[in-house]
């Protein structure tokens, strides 16, 4: 029989939010099942590796519990990019070190960024952990669960790029797909070359493979992930990777994340407009608006050097939506470069931001820069970045009303039971009613007839 099992995830990718993710798991009977919690902060990067050790977990004999307290196996997936998701992790270890007084068989793990950055040290912060593997590292989690005795597996490997690992994913909608890992380009402000290693990519007839599975399973939509899919060299060019999976019968969607500037080609914006598959929907970070500014942070372009990729971007495909995150308060940031920052945002009119304050990270060369700025500024300039993209926003949004554009249909609205939810090309929430009983990974035309800042409201033509 199939049991609908949740595991908790907090995705701070951009923004802080949490949710729960549902996965399908089939067990022939629920007592002879061990339970295990996963729980989760971090990026779309953090979700899939999530996924990689529930997977493994099944093939251990586990199933998965949204309640920790009737686990007996916890496992905590961390993030580093920011110190709130730091402090949440430490937060939530110290309540799991006083559940393991009372339940003293309960074996705790922590998995990610944190666990890599931290090593052995992590168990004698908290002697609650068990064990600790970090992100290039989850396949040897079957024998870390072995281990009778304290173990860290955080040394930098390779294999991470070419051994492919079972995933529970969380839907037969959409999936994560893995193309590469790590990162060459060291800005100053970011830990993950640290924690992540350098790039490392997926040959692509591996990445090629699974996505022709995910499609013979029914899944109608991937998603793939990387720290800079632009730079991808498994044997070819991002752009020819995009080619080669535009092939796969039953894919009608494929998405992308993280563009770099640096790397976004023309040939790639080629291959997005020659390709009915490829989405359109570009998310491509400038962090701020000052060439001054990019320059501390060792982006490695300017910002009319950027303008000119977006202005490109958008002559061959004038109906992309662009978005972007935008770093607040970094070290140095002037009030000129803050001004030239929200300029940006009014000269090229993104469809959306992700947008928080700088966060000092150890380790990094930003940490020890001069010219720290104050926490309240650094909220006054993050509070005037958000105002003027709101209004950008819900204008671009209200342009919307009345046109017609396909959806990707998720499935009931969790709030509101008449209700549907999709998703348009562009990544674009519309909520939708319908008279008939629809299925989810359908494909439908919704007229938008109201839009909001984050959401747009449709009706089903003909439905």
């Amino acid at each position: 029989m199939n049991y609908y099992l949740s595991f908790f995830m907090e995705v701070n990718y951009y923004v802080d939010r949490s949710y729960s993710i549902v996965v399908k798991i089939s067990i022939t009977d629920m007592q002879d099942k061990r339970l295990a919690h996963l729980h989760t902060w971090g990026c779309q990067m953090n979700s899939h590796d999530t996924e990689k050790i529930a997977g493994i977990l099944k093939g251990q004999g586990y199933a998965l519990t949204a309640d920790p307290e009737s686990a007996e196996l916890i496992i905590l997936n961390t993030c580093s990019i920011r110190e709130k998701a730091r402090h949440k992790f430490y937060s939530y270890l110290g309540y799991l070190a006083r559940l393991k007084k009372r339940r003293p068989f309960i074996r705790i793990g922590v998995a990610g960024c944190i666990a890599q950055h931290e090593g052995s040290h992590i168990h004698d912060l908290n002697k609650a952990v068990d064990f600790s593997f970090g992100p290039q590292n989850i396949m040897k989690l079957a024998d870390l669960l072995r281990s009778e005795s304290f173990s860290a597996a955080v040394e930098d490997n390779d294999a991470i790029a070419t051994t492919d690992l079972p995933a529970e994913r969380d839907n037969g909608i959409r999936a994560l797909v893995s193309i590469m890992y790590g990162c060459n380009n060291f800005c100053s402000y970011c830990v993950v070359p640290y924690t992540r290693g350098r790039e490392r990519s997926r040959p692509y007839e591996n990445i090629i493979n699974e996505i022709t599975s995910l499609a013979d399973n029914g899944y109608k939509e991937v998603t793939l992930i990387g720290q800079n899919v632009n730079s991808y060299n498994g044997g070819c060019s991002f752009a020819r990777l995009l080619r080669l999976i535009d092939k796969v019968e039953g894919i009608r969607r494929v998405r992308f994340i993280t563009s770099h500037p640096k790397d976004f080609t023309d040939e790639l914006i080629l291959a997005m407009a020659e390709l009915g598959s490829v989405c359109r929907h570009v998310h491509l970070p400038m962090q701020s608006g000052s060439s001054r500014v990019l320059t501390l942070m060792n982006r490695r372009y300017d910002y009319e050097t950027y303008i000119d990729k977006v202005r490109r971007l958008r002559l061959r495909l004038p109906d992309v939506a662009v978005t972007s995150d935008i770093i607040a308060g970094f070290p140095g940031e002037r009030d000129d470069d803050h001004e030239q920052t929200i300029s940006a945002l009014t000269e090229i009119e993104f469809d959306g931001i992700f947008a928080f304050k700088y966060s000092m990270r150890p380790n990094t060369k930003a940490a020890s820069m001069d010219d720290q700025v104050d926490e309240g500024v650094k909220s006054k300039r993050l509070q005037e970045i958000l105002r003027c993209q709101d209004a950008i926003t819900e204008r671009k949004n209200k342009a919307l009303e009345g046109s017609v554009t396909e959806v990707l249909v998720d499935g009931r609205s969790e709030t509101d039971p008449n209700s549907w939810v999709g998703r348009t090309s562009t990544n674009k929430v519309v909520n939708f009613s319908s008279t008939d009983c629809l299925q989810s990974a359908l494909f439908l035309n919704v007229r938008i007839v109201k839009a909001y800042r984050h959401t747009l409201e449709g009706e089903v033509i003909g439905g």
